[in-house]
């Protein structure tokens, strides 16, 4: 059985609820391949997940990997209740927390986070405070040796949020990696570009066979090619921050635009 979660007109999450391990969205199966790829299969990991939705990575990963110990902040109260009556998660050890995704952060351990996931948006966009390098350098310090940051990104050409976000990870993060559809980084279309980000090495092989052998083959940009993407883009402070782009109708299952019934010929 599966389920779409729509948040004011906006596709946030789909579960299946009879297979977890199962992800529609492309981005979600991108972040899924950095889950993959972050520990030997079946190794528990300890995650925390910016951003709850239907809380459909925290499925896939108590699915994939049992004994994982996984945090997840929602700040829609409401939503997080809807979801454990409607789309219940019980056994799966899930600890979820109603906040702010930053001032959560800021709660959390030194070192003690394996994987920190941020697909956090305010209908469409991603809030403003949580595309700093302040933002940044907070999730970097809850990272345990060989921790990883993927944080889901929007945008469309010319892709200048993109670029500084890039640039800003690099300003807390060393080692920097995007998974895209070719498309997305070219700017031919807005779509999801999955930014992932460490202290050591990336993962990059098995990053690469797993986009390369995805349904919708995607890219890994990395080193060289990631520098140039990203070259010249800003690093984005508390003080210059703006949310992430608004996307185009129908993307993210936002309605077209409707007539004025009550404009007059």
């Amino acid at each position: 059985m599966s389920w779409t979660l729509l948040v004011d007109g906006t596709a946030q999450s789909h579960v299946d609820l009879t297979d977890p391990t199962h992800l529609e969205f492309e981005y979600v199966r991108r972040l899924g391949h950095v889950l993959d790829a972050a520990a030997p299969p079946a190794a528990p990991l300890r995650v925390l997940h910016l951003g709850g939705g239907a809380w459909t990575l925290p499925r896939y990963v108590a699915a994939t990997r049992p004994g994982s110990g996984q945090r997840v902040v929602e700040l829609d109260g409401a939503l997080a209740e809807l979801i454990a009556a409607r789309l219940p998660a019980d056994g799966l050890g899930l600890e979820v927390r109603v906040g702010d995704a930053r001032a959560e952060l800021a709660r959390v351990p030194d070192a003690s986070v394996d994987v920190l996931v941020v697909d956090v948006f305010a209908g469409a966009r991603i809030p403003a405070h949580l595309t700093s390098v302040a933002f940044v350098g907070a999730a970097a310090r809850v990272l345990a040796p060989g921790g990883l940051y993927a944080a889901n990104l929007a945008d469309g050409a010319p892709l200048e949020f993109a670029k500084s976000q890039v640039a800003t990870a690099r300003a807390a993060l060393p080692e920097l990696a995007v998974i895209a559809a070719p498309d997305v980084l070219r700017g031919r279309r807005f779509g999801n570009l999955v930014l992932v980000a460490g202290r050591e090495p990336l993962p990059l092989a098995a990053l690469i066979r797993a986009a390369a052998g995805d349904p919708f083959p995607a890219r890994v940009e990395h080193s060289r090619a990631l520098g140039r993407f990203c070259a010249g883009a800003p690093v984005v402070t508390d003080a210059t921050a703006r949310p992430s782009p608004v996307p185009p109708p129908g993307f993210f299952g936002r309605p077209e635009p409707q007539p004025d019934s009550s404009a007059q010929p």
